[in-house]
């Protein structure tokens, strides 16, 4: 009879063997079933009930064309996905990705991790993810238009508040959101707002929501050192990316007293000793649509690195909010040899296994993406109610509810961490509070 580590070392060579050149989602795999021993060992009908293989296999795979005119007159072509990979906790729930490094095994990586990351706020939400080749940056607003319709064109029909409710992620903000609900309202015939999340507050969107995914970073990462007895006021801390993420870390970690001192775009690192100016990047980013470079022409004591490494500036809390794998094993030992105390991962994946071996070996505070960011889709869920109630919270009372939310996650992943005898590791806590709560509802349904 075959060990469990044995079970569960097949399970990934098999998921390999299915899913061929696909390395992220390989990845995401490998970091969610190594942790799942224990488990099995625990609750055997588990894996007498195959949970770990049909979670690996998505529900649904959804893959076609996406033609549209540029503004030149010229017909463009890109690719679409949907992969509704499990509904077993309540209808698909994930973002769209633009960009040209999207391809299958992102989006099945992306939906992989949405699955327990949604399972583990304990909101009743499966998990998906789509997306598509296309990049917006650089291209006009009526490109962008023509693209969205087009998109929603093929998948709306895959769509609905008790199917499937997609939201932004790279690529997709305010602006997509709009053109894409904005298109499924005219093909449906049906002002459905809770189709689609990440909505102006202007037409059934929540307040927060555009903060939630930074916000919760943050207070995720003030749970990790309170249970060390630690404060976030005073600290130095870095974050990567400039996005809408990034950005709203940035805000939190300034009212809770800690100073940023550098940010990120895909072109370099800005370094700002005294600490960044916020309104200024607001001004950069969300307004002009410019690149971080230029928040040195207005502060000439900032430094900005082309190409730059943002983990090579010394810190003490450290937020990768850009992409995945951003943040290698060298990068990580870098961190830690300048003194970083605590990392939380406000983007999906970014930290690679080889840093986050680099993390847990040092001890330090590591709260993973599938719990650390997950003040994102928590708040998307919390989108949902208001629209199905057709009601309006307040930024304050939504703000409250994404703190306790985080402040669950954080409770439950470090008592699971305990429970399975490694305790302060946010990694195995996340996984497992993810993975049970989705095996329980998979059990009770039968083989479907």
């Amino acid at each position: 009879m075959s060990t469990v580590n044995e079970r569960i070392e097949r399970i990934y060579a098999e998921v390999t063997r299915r899913n061929q050149g696909e390395l992220e989602f390989h990845q995401a795999v490998k970091e969610v079933i190594e942790c799942l021993g224990p488990v099995l060992r625990k609750h055997p009908q588990y894996d007498e009930h195959k949970i770990i293989e049909r979670i690996c296999e998505p529900e649904r795979q959804i893959i076609f064309r996406v033609p549209w005119v540029d503004d030149r007159g010229e017909v463009q072509i890109n690719r679409g996905f949907r992969v509704q990979f499990s509904s077993v906790l309540g209808p698909y729930k994930g973002g769209f990705r633009f960009h040209p490094s999207v391809y299958l095994g992102i989006i099945k990586f992306l939906g992989f991790e949405q699955i327990f990351k949604n399972a583990v706020t304990g909101m009743p939400i499966g998990g998906a993810k789509g997306g598509s080749d296309f990049d917006p940056k650089g291209r006009s607003d009526a490109e962008v238009m023509r693209f969205c319709q087009s998109f929603m064109l093929e998948l709306y029909r895959h769509l609905g508040e008790f199917t499937d409710v997609p939201a932004g992620d790279i690529g997709v903000g305010a602006r997509e959101i709009g053109f894409l609900f904005g298109q499924y309202k005219r093909i449906t015939n049906r002002y459905e707002s809770g189709v689609i999340t990440g909505k102006s507050p202007k037409w059934g969107g929540a307040l927060v929501r555009k903060e939630a995914t930074g916000y919760g970073a943050v207070f995720f990462v003030e749970q990790m050192l309170a249970a060390r007895g630690d404060a976030i006021e005073g600290k130095t801390c870095v974050v990567s990316g400039s996005g809408n993420v990034a950005i709203y870390a940035i805000e939190k970690l300034q009212a809770l007293g800690a100073k940023v001192v550098a940010c990120s775009d895909s072109d370099g690192v800005i370094h700002h000793a005294k600490g960044l100016d916020l309104d200024l990047i607001k001004q950069l980013k969300e307004v002009e649509r410019r690149r971080i470079r230029d928040y040195a022409h207005t502060h000439r004591d900032a430094q900005y690195v082309e190409r730059g490494n943002i983990w090579d500036i010394a810190c003490q809390v450290a937020l990768p909010c850009a992409t995945q794998n951003e943040l290698d094993e060298a990068s990580a030992r870098k961190l830690v040899a300048n003194g970083c105390i605590a990392v939380s991962e406000g983007a999906n994946m970014p930290t690679t296994p080889g840093g986050i071996r680099v993390f847990e070996d040092a001890r330090i505070a590591f709260g993973p993406g599938k719990a650390a960011n997950a003040g994102g889709v928590a708040t998307s869920a919390l989108e949902m109610q208001q629209n199905a109630s057709r009601d309006a919270w307040t930024f304050e009372y939504s703000e409250q509810r994404l703190h306790e939310i985080m402040t669950n996650i954080h409770r439950n992943c470090y008592e699971t961490a305990e429970e399975f005898g490694s305790p302060g590791n946010y990694s195995i806590g996340a996984n497992i509070v993810g993975f049970r709560r989705v095996a329980d509802a998979m059990l009770a349904f039968g083989v479907i």
